[in-house]
C-alpha cells in the first residue's frame, strides 16, 4: 500500500541483540590490550668487557713480549660468562714520539678458548715477532701496541693503554746445545753466536742465561713443538747465568725429564737484551753410576757361642754416597774369585758376623756397595781369614 501524501514513513526500531553488544565491547577490550602487548623477543645485549689498563711490553729476542691482566667483568659490572678473545694491535710511532692512532692494525687474535694457555702467574703473556730485517733497517725504532678484548663479534672492549717499545738487533738464536750427564751434574755446552738474525755481525755478547722446564709424564716430549703462535715456552724458569759457553746443572734429579734452552745477552744503552731461545735440548738423566768400592775392610776371628765354634767379624768404612742402599758381602774359598753372598739381603750397616765358617778352612772376603738405583760398586780389596782347627 502506498503511503499517503504528506504522511512520513515510519520505521520501527528493534532493540539490539545482547550478543552484538557483548561482541562490540570485547573487540574494544582486545584492541586496547593488544596495543600494550610486547612485539618480537629482543635478544639480550652481549656483554662488553672492561678495558685493559696494565698492558706492558719488553723486547724478547726478535719479538715484543706483551703482558696484561685479562678482564673478568663487563662495563656494566657483571661477571663475564666466559674468557673473552684477545686482539693484539700494533701501530707505528710519529716523529714526535707519540703513537699514530690511525696506524694500529690487528696482528693476532687469541680465541677465548685458548686464552688460558697464554696465562702465567695470573697474567696473559704473548710474544709478537718482529721481522729481523725491520729491526736491522731501524735499530732502536719504536713500535706501539694496544690490546682489546671481545666477548662477542658485535662489540669489542675499549682500547687498552698504549705502550711504546724500542727494538734493537740481538744475536741469532744459538743453533744447538749439547748435554752430557755425569754423576753430579748435567753439563751443557754451546757455540758462541757470531751473527744477528738479520745476518749482521753480532754485538759483543756479555754472557748467557740458561732456562729449564721440567717435562712431566703426561706432557709431550718436546713442549716447544707445535706451540701456538706467540706463546712463550711453558714453565721455563731461569736456572742460572754463565760468562762462558758452558753450564753445570747440579740441581737435577735422576729419572726426571728436563728441557733446556740458552739465550745470549748483550748490552744496549745500559739495558740488557736477550736473544730468542736456542734450539731446546731434552735430557732424562739415568743413574748408571755405581758407588765407590768400600774401603778399610778388616776381619777378626772370634769364638762362637757354642763350644769349639768360631765366627768371623767383618767391618769397613761407611760409604758417603747420599743414595746408598746398603752392602753385599761375598765369601770364597778360592783366592781371586768373587764367591757367594754371605746374606741375600742388603746390609744397612758396614759390619757383619759370619757364623757359618768351618774349622780348617781358609776364606777370602770382599764387600761391595749398592745404591738405590741398583748400581753395584767394584769389590773392595779382599781380606783373608784362616779358621784354625780347634785345640785338642
Amino acid at each position: 500500500m502506498e503511503p499517503r501524501k504528506g504522511t512520513a514513513l515510519h520505521i520501527a526500531k528493534r532493540p539490539a541483540p545482547l550478543f552484538s553488544i557483548v561482541h562490540f565491547f570485547l573487540s574494544i577490550f582486545m584492541l586496547l590490550v593488544g596495543c600494550g602487548a610486547p612485539g618480537e623477543p629482543v635478544p639480550p645485549t652481549p656483554p662488553v668487557p672492561v678495558a685493559i689498563k696494565d698492558l706492558a711490553a719488553h723486547q724478547a729476542g726478535d719479538g715484543a713480549q706483551l703482558t696484561f691482566t685479562l678482564p673478568t667483568n663487563s662495563v656494566s659490572g657483571d661477571k663475564l660468562p666466559a674468557l673473552p678473545a684477545v686482539e693484539i694491535l700494533r701501530g707505528s710511532v710519529k716523529p714526535d714520539g707519540s703513537a699514530d692512532a690511525k696506524s694500529f692494525r690487528v696482528v693476532y687474535t687469541i680465541p677465548g678458548a685458548l686464552v688460558e694457555t697464554y696465562r702465567a702467574g695470573g697474567r696473559v703473556r704473548f710474544i709478537d715477532p718482529i721481522a729481523p730485517g725491520e729491526t736491522k733497517s731501524h735499530p732502536g725504532g719504536a713500535v706501539a701496541y694496544i690490546v682489546r678484548t671481545r666477548a662477542s663479534q658485535k662489540r669489542a672492549s675499549a682500547d687498552s693503554n698504549v705502550v711504546l717499545l724500542r727494538m734493537f738487533p740481538v744475536p741469532a738464536p744459538i743453533a744447538s746445545v749439547e748435554a752430557r750427564v755425569t754423576e753430579s751434574a748435567i753439563e751443557l755446552t754451546w757455540a758462541v753466536p757470531s751473527l744477528t738474525a738479520a745476518g749482521e755481525p753480532v754485538p759483543n755478547v756479555t754472557g748467557y742465561r740458561i732456562y729449564r722446564s721440567e717435562i712431566h709424564a703426561a706432557a709431550p716430549a718436546s713442549p716447544s713443538q707445535n706451540r701456538a703462535p706467540g706463546k712463550p715456552e711453558p714453565g721455563a724458569e731461569l736456572l742460572g747465568s754463565s760468562a762462558t759457553e758452558s753450564y753445570r746443572d747440579t740441581s737435577f734429579v735422576f729419572d726426571h725429564s728436563y728441557l733446556y734452552s740458552v739465550r745470549s745477552v748483550i748490552q744496549v744503552e745500559a739495558n740488557e737484551l736477550e736473544s730468542s731461545d736456542s734450539q731446546p735440548v731434552t735430557v732424562t738423566p739415568r743413574d748408571t753410576f755405581p758407588p765407590a768400592a768400600p774401603q778399610g775392610v778388616v776381619a777378626a776371628l772370634l769364638p762362637g757361642t757354642a763350644a769349639g765354634a768360631q765366627l768371623v767379624d767383618l767391618s769397613w768404612s761407611i760409604n758417603l754416597e747420599t743414595d746408598l742402599a746398603g752392602y753385599h758381602v761375598y765369601r770364597s774359598e778360592q783366592e781371586g774369585t768373587k764367591g757367594q753372598l754371605v746374606t741375600a739381603d742388603l746390609l744397612p750397616a758396614p759390619a757383619i758376623r759370619d757364623t757359618s765358617v768351618e774349622s780348617g778352612h781358609r776364606y777370602w772376603y770382599t764387600v761391595t756397595a749398592v745404591d738405590r738405583a741398583g748400581n753395584e760398586s767394584a769389590p773392595s780389596a779382599p781380606v783373608a781369614v784362616e779358621v784354625a782347627l780347634p785345640s785338642p
